[in-house]
């Protein structure tokens, strides 16, 4: 198709910042965001350390309306509210009716259903709070962005674990392209650093255990990685097409090329060894995009820091780039990983490669893994002429999405 979607606004919150630049310059800088965990006493946890996001408050919003919603909703709301004021967007001056929102997540109100449970089986059904269904779905990170901007155009929420905000950012391009709405706001957000989200990840033996060195134990690609560190916040992209923006007059960031998507078919969490799905995620990304392997400038890695991942994207890398591998980072190993929220965020950091002309470097590499070779950069950050950029993201149920940006112009 020949409309062009562009993106107009980015908002963050992140365990390295609740703002782009502080988010920005922490990737580029390798200051991790991984730390003792504070929400809850981990006493009885194996892992004890993780990328929590500050508190925020957006802007206006009472404490009864933020008790209102789960954690996550009020992530995906001081994200929107950031992307939507750096967009220069009025809400008198734009029709409402064609702007939706897709706010993507992998779990949800985790912490809203965790407890109502325990509501439910101490003081029994009367108990359980009429919030908790509104609170809980994942449909309402969503729901709340379109009802605190009023926005009344196509409105959902993609459940795709890990790969969902990828397949926010693609569908909700998609529906620009075909007509349907002139903006889209579409990212993710996740809030999952609970005793029972991190009990269940603990329990799948996924999650490192580098307790004494939680800034040193997200290390993607690193033979020593022992898990993932997870991470919580959001990312929102605000999207539109060239000609609407353009007609406004905004600033444009970059553009959305294309999404290639696949499934492993294969296991419930474990990828494919071969990294054939990812391959083939990547490969119809690039086709559908117009797009030779060599004209790809940067890779922003799944890189989750677990051993099964980065055995599996390399090999997928060097499927489809061969010798002309192009840069590659995991911005995870600053982040963490925040699961739903992370394909928005990287999105967001391959954006600002392509306007800074800088890679922000895979910190915590210090032993090469011989079965995981990439053209990594590795612990400092790269000055590079970044003009595509691919975002790649995998979920358990063998999801994978890449995403393709390109420097607008």
């Amino acid at each position: 198709m020949s409309t062009k979607v562009v993106v107009t606004g980015m908002g963050v919150v992140s365990p390295v910042g609740n703002d782009l630049p502080s988010f920005w310059s922490s990737l580029l800088e390798g200051r991790s965001g991984i730390g003792p965990v504070t929400h809850f006493d981990t006493k009885d946890f194996k892992t004890k350390i993780a990328g929590e996001a500050e508190d925020c408050k957006p802007e206006g919003m009472s404490t009864k309306e933020i008790h209102r919603m789960d954690r996550y909703s009020v992530f995906a709301i001081e994200a929107a509210d950031q992307a939507w004021k750096q967009s220069g967007l009025d809400r008198d001056r734009i029709d409402l009716d064609r702007n939706g929102c897709i706010i993507g997540s992998g779990i949800g109100g985790l912490e809203t259903i965790a407890n109502e449970v325990v509501r439910l089986h101490e003081g029994g059904p009367r108990r359980v709070s009429p919030l908790m269904i509104p609170k809980g779905v994942t449909n309402m990170a969503s729901g709340n962005v379109a009802i605190r901007l009023g926005l009344r155009g196509p409105n959902k929420a993609i459940v795709s674990a890990c790969a969902s905000s990828n397949q926010s950012i693609g569908a909700a391009a998609d529906l620009i392209q075909y007509g349907r709405a002139d903006i889209m706001l579409a990212g993710g957000a996740e809030a999952s650093i609970i005793p029972f989200g991190m009990a269940g990840f603990i329990s799948m033996r996924a999650m490192s255990t580098r307790n004494d060195e939680p800034e040193r134990a997200s290390r993607p690609f690193d033979k020593d990685r022992d898990g993932f560190v997870m991470g919580e916040g959001a990312g929102v992209l605000i999207l539109e097409s060239e000609e609407h923006a353009r007609a406004r007059g905004a600033e444009i960031f970059a553009e959305i090329l294309s999404l290639g998507e696949s499934c492993d078919a294969y296991h419930i969490t474990a990828p494919l060894e071969d990294g054939s799905g990812c391959s083939k995620a990547v490969r119809r990304a690039l086709d559908q995009g117009g797009i030779n392997p060599e004209d790809v400038s940067y890779f922003n890695a799944h890189g989750t820091s677990t051993q099964l991942n980065e055995v599996g994207e390399a090999r997928s890398l060097r499927a489809v780039f061969g010798e002309r591998m192009p840069f590659v980072s995991s911005t995870k190993s600053v982040t963490g990983h925040l699961m739903g929220a992370a394909g928005a965020i990287e999105a967001i950091a391959c954006i600002m490669a392509i306007r800074e002309g800088v890679i922000p470097p895979s910190i915590n590499f210090d032993t090469p893994d011989p079965d995981c070779v990439v053209n990594l950069v590795a612990n400092e950050a790269r000055e590079a002429d970044v003009v595509i950029a691919v975002s790649n993201s995998l979920g358990f149920g063998g999801h994978n999405a890449a995403l393709v940006l390109k420097r607008y112009g």
